[in-house]
């Protein structure tokens, strides 16, 4: 019997921005598996050179290998998702990373009788070229958050950038690719939400959201702080540790108490024109543009790696040890031997 066509949904923006909170209301759905994501593309895009042509089998089955055992990995587990390597390479229509992305998802599906995936990297709009050639993302859905919000929360996370400029930059960056992608899409495609709707108007929200995927709203999707997937990710790491929480409808303007010193004027400075287009008021004139000169940019350097060490200094020991495997696996594929064939 042939096998039903699994549907890809790929979420694409900035961390920080509701992303877990949306991927877990989703995975409430019967109808579609949301696991927490590995990070596959941006994590072995750059290290593909290492592994030769994949066209020959066995640099594929090698890559193929060291993707599952990085989802074995993940300080989120996958739970009642078994990666058979050999199964997954038979399934293979063309040997490539993104062959191997859809794959995994797809197994992600099959173990919950799903007739659908979501991948929650957001970065992945930087590989919707090659997502699109290949081909496995039927839809988009771009969940944006004011950036200036998604500062104030990086600010204290173990992961990212640190210094505000260069948070800026990045949002920035990534709104604009996310963006030009939703350009080129067609509506049936791709779907904006925005994070502030998302916590004020959630049912209104949620219920678009599953009409544009074509699944059924359930009042689950709203329970999902009481759902194992929320409290195995809540466990996971401080990241994460609002997901055992009801919705938090006052989560915004945080930036308005956290920022010091010129971090509105930075941010508004460089990624002001972001915040315009997704609709989010300036708060400065953005007149102070010494604040982006050569030699600011370079204090802003080293301030940004001396807070982001400071960062993994204070990380809790348990947010550490559950990241610990993915990043020993990483250092070994990067220690062995280069294929070159």
């Amino acid at each position: 019997m042939k096998q039903a066509v699994i549907k890809g949904i790929q979420m694409i923006g900035t961390q920080r921005s509701g992303s877990n909170l949306l991927r877990v209301m989703l995975d409430q759905s019967p109808e579609m598996a949301s696991p927490h994501p590995p990070h596959l593309l941006v994590t072995f895009a750059p290290l593909l050179p290492r592994y030769g042509l994949l066209l020959h089998e066995a640099n594929y089955k090698t890559l193929l290998s060291d993707v599952v055992d990085y989802v074995n990995a993940n300080p989120v587990p996958w739970e009642g998702v078994v990666l058979d390597k050999e199964a997954l390479f038979e399934r293979s229509r063309v040997h490539s990373l993104y062959e191997i992305n859809r794959l995994i998802y797809e197994q992600a599906a099959l173990a919950k009788q799903a007739s659908m995936w979501c991948c929650k990297s957001m970065n992945n709009m930087y590989h919707a070229a090659a997502l699109e050639q290949h081909g496995s993302i039927a839809q988009y859905i771009y969940l944006y958050r004011d950036g200036r919000d998604v500062a104030a929360s990086f600010k204290k996370a173990i992961v990212g950038e640190k210094h505000i400029y260069h948070i800026a930059r990045q949002w920035q960056q990534d709104q604009e690719a996310c963006l030009a992608l939703r350009a080129q899409l067609p509506e049936t495609r791709c779907i904006s939400l925005s994070y502030e709707q998302l916590i004020s108007q959630p049912v209104a929200q949620i219920q678009t959201l599953c009409h544009f995927l074509g699944i059924t709203y359930t009042d689950h999707m709203l329970e999902y702080h009481t759902s194992s997937t929320s409290k195995s990710a809540a466990a996971a790491g401080a990241m994460w540790s609002n997901l055992e929480k009801p919705l938090l409808q006052n989560n915004t303007g945080k930036f308005l108490q956290s920022f010091k010193d010129n971090d509105l004027e930075i941010f508004e400075l460089v990624a002001g024109d972001a915040l315009l287009a997704l609709g989010y008021p300036l708060y400065t004139d953005r007149s102070n543009t010494a604040l982006l000169s050569q030699e600011a940019i370079a204090r802003y350097e080293v301030a940004n790696n001396a807070l982001k060490k400071q960062s993994l200094q204070d990380a809790a020991a348990n947010d550490l040890e559950k990241r610990a495997p993915q990043e020993q696996l990483l250092q070994a594929i990067k220690s062995r031997q280069a294929i070159t064939y």
